[in-house]
């Protein structure tokens, strides 16, 4: 199997996440996406945030939450290995869907999988941050 690095924004409002559909793939998944040749996971974060959302991320308030690696959406025969960061968004602040983005929904962590079809790697971030 072939490994894809990405990065991945854990961003939660009112306990529910926000998930993201790009355009003609089914499944949500958190903000996020591969890093550019000689971009941190950190500067990568920053400009997707920026690019998918319009949510201009501070670098020094992304939070940490570890690597994460799951089967890829996407990608048949592929594993996806996410660098993932709490981002808090700005109180008035609504994201809305740019670049290749189709949709955004906000899920329910306890049963996000119920009502939208959900990339494995995203189930199991959802489940870790609710820990």
């Amino acid at each position: 199997m072939r490994t894809i690095h990405v990065v991945a924004a854990v961003i939660v409002r009112d306990g529910r996440f926000l998930l993201v559909r790009k355009r003609g793939t089914s499944a949500f998944m958190q903000v996020g996406g591969k890093p550019e040749p000689g971009e941190s996971p950190v500067q990568a974060l920053v400009r997707e945030c920026a690019e998918e959302i319009g949510l201009v991320v501070d670098p020094d308030a992304a939070v940490p939450l570890g690597s994460f690696s799951a089967s890829a959406a996407n990608e048949p025969d592929h594993v996806v290995v996410a660098d993932a960061f709490a981002v808090e968004l700005p109180a008035g602040f609504e994201p809305e869907p740019r670049a290749e983005l189709a949709e955004l929904v906000w899920v329910d962590p306890a049963d996000p999988v119920t009502t939208h079809p959900v990339a494995a790697l995203s189930v199991d971030l959802l489940a870790h941050a609710r820990t």
